[in-house]
């Protein structure tokens, strides 16, 4: 390859220099929970043809949003000041 840029073999790419913080807190093990809860309770709706359930579903997968943002700006989110600094 007459292009090929010689770089050196023990470069480290900064974008991958830390390891990945997978969300593992207090907020978003809360948010994934409800959503759960909203998605099931959709599911149930949806095998019942009930609309009004399928949107208490949505309802709930909307609030787990909400509660994990609201935790997270509480503190509660990956490095945040109340939760555990594992990462």
């Amino acid at each position: 390859m007459a292009n090929a840029v010689n770089s050196p073999t023990n470069a480290v790419d900064p974008m991958h220099s830390e390891q990945p913080g997978h969300g593992n807190s207090v907020a978003a093990w809360t948010m994934v929970a409800i959503m759960l809860v909203g998605v099931g309770v959709g599911c149930v709706g949806y095998g019942l043809a009930s609309v009004t359930v399928v949107i208490v579903g949505l309802a709930l997968v909307a609030v787990g949003l909400i509660a994990g943002w609201v935790l997270k700006k509480a503190g509660f989110g990956v490095g945040g000041a109340k939760s555990k600094s594992g990462h």
